[in-house]
């Protein structure tokens, strides 16, 4: 009976333990082929399977839209926080019918003034989280690129240290990240900094990067003044 007792005590660092936390970055159209939205679903299903929040832009349409609502399904809308720039919530919390938006369908939602405060707040989410927490881009356009080389200059300068994962959906980064290798040859990127952008194939592959993801030994030895 001491033995069953103990058993079901919780240690204080356990019960304390923080969820990861992932930001995704995608398109807001679903693309042409049907494997983007797919993609989408299949990781909302291994975020749920593994207990991490994601935090995303805000968005309601396209493959954004997909991955909130696909997790909210299956975790509740605890599990999404989007973040969306006043400007952009009269183009992309319109459903695709032209209707209102139910809340309950995509998460929770902040609505700041002006993209850096967007990007400012889904880092520091992912920043706070616990293992396992980082950067994951699904397939987009010129905005999910722009947020993708952001995180990932913000990793080698030292900003953060969370992974950062692209979902290389039916080849589509495959030009990404033969141009690192490229930049890497002629001498604008270390070597050591090739993997701070890391691949996956599958929304399996997506989480067990982030778990295993490794900092580069040459990052910039910034000191950054806490916010």
């Amino acid at each position: 009976m001491e033995n069953e007792v103990k058993a079901q005590v919780v240690s204080p660092q356990t019960a304390t333990k923080k969820s990861p936390v992932v930001c995704v970055f995608c398109g807001s159209s679903p693309g042409v082929s049907p494997a983007h939205l797919q993609a989408a679903r299949e990781l909302a299903q291994q975020f749920h399977n593994h207990g991490i929040t994601l935090v995303y832009g805000g968005g309601v349409r396209g493959i954004m839209g997909e991955v909130a609502r696909a997790l909210v399904v299956l975790s509740g809308p605890s599990s999404v926080h989007g973040i969306i720039p006043a400007p952009l919530a009269q183009y992309e919390r319109i459903s695709s019918d032209n209707t209102g938006v139910n809340d309950d369908e995509y998460g929770r939602t902040t609505v700041v003034p002006d993209m850096h405060t967007r990007k400012q707040m889904m880092c520091k989410e992912v920043m706070e989280g616990g293992e396992g927490s980082g950067f994951v881009a699904l397939s987009g356009g010129y905005g999910t690129m722009e947020e993708l080389m952001e995180i990932t200059t913000w990793n080698m300068l030292g900003i953060h240290g969370k992974g950062v994962v692209v979902f290389n959906v039916e080849h589509y980064y495959d030009g990404l990240i033969q141009w690192i290798r490229t930049a890497v040859s002629a001498g604008f990127v270390a070597p050591g900094n090739a993997r701070i952008i890391v691949e996956g194939l599958t929304a399996e592959e997506i989480v067990k990067c982030l778990w295993e993801y490794k900092v580069s030994e040459v990052r910039y030895g910034v000191e950054w003044r806490k916010q």
